[in-house]
């Protein structure tokens, strides 16, 4: 398994209207084990989001089934993947 940092930018006029269905289906992730932490940028342009993934490509399938990229919510979404070293959810 991966670790990876996702950071997205929201189009203003969207996210609001979206942000249950992104929050149920993050709650789902989560209580899976996929996704780890998400949250908003406190200035609201976007937020972040640490997930553990087989690969980029079965993230990619995650990411895509957000409310946020299916409602067109999402200006930009990067993926990084990192190698966590220290942390509290570090085996």
């Amino acid at each position: 398994m991966a670790w990876f940092l996702v950071e997205t930018r929201y189009v203003q006029e969207k996210f609001g209207a979206v942000r249950p269905r992104h929050r149920e289906y993050l709650s789902k992730l989560a209580q899976d084990g996929v996704c780890t932490v998400a949250g908003p940028f406190t200035d609201g342009s976007g937020g972040a989001m640490i997930f553990e993934a087989a690969s980029e490509e079965e993230l990619t399938k995650i990411l895509d089934a957000d409310p946020y990229h299916r409602e067109g919510a999402l200006a930009e979404r990067t993926v990084r993947e990192f190698n966590p070293v220290l942390g509290a959810w570090v085996q």
